[in-house]
């Protein structure tokens, strides 16, 4: 994780460099600002559609996964693209845009119903919902006369 992180710093001073190299110091400025500015105007466009289409699943009875995902990866988007860099933008300009974020999407559910698989065993996916099977109950001590019987 800390390799990850050390190399995303990395990307992020490296693009930096290579865009104040080209159009200097206060258009990097102004680039990184720009970008704030149109992440928020964003963010806040598809935050509320993500919102209103969370609204008419729950309204409708349907489960609402796929409209949770997407203001989840919405808001992960705004965050990204409110820190300051070129690569947080980038990346938080994909998760705003609904065909990048429909992929987005399909990966993390994938990857929910594996953690799901590797946490509680076996696992199936029904409509869009993680089932998993039935934990075996425990079973209960009894004390009788200060010994523990178990069964």
């Amino acid at each position: 994780m800390a390799v990850a992180f050390l190399l995303y710093v990395i990307a992020e001073i490296a693009a930096i460099w290579a865009v104040g190299s080209a159009v200097g110091v206060l258009g990097t400025l102004g680039l990184l600002l720009a970008g704030a500015f149109f992440g928020s105007w964003l963010a806040r466009r598809e935050g509320g559609k993500a919102m209103r289409a969370f609204m008419s699943a729950a309204r409708s009875g349907r489960p609402a996964d796929k409209e949770l995902t997407d203001g989840m990866l919405v808001a992960l988007g705004g965050v990204l693209i409110l820190i300051p860099g070129f690569v947080s933008d980038i990346v938080g300009l994909l998760l705003m845009l609904p065909s990048s974020r429909a992929v987005a999407r399909r990966r993390w559910l994938k990857r929910a119903v594996r953690f799901a698989n590797r946490r509680r065993g076996p696992a199936m996916v029904v409509d869009s919902e993680v089932v998993a099977p039935e934990e075996p109950r425990r079973q209960q001590s009894t004390v009788i006369e200060g010994r523990i019987i178990e069964g």
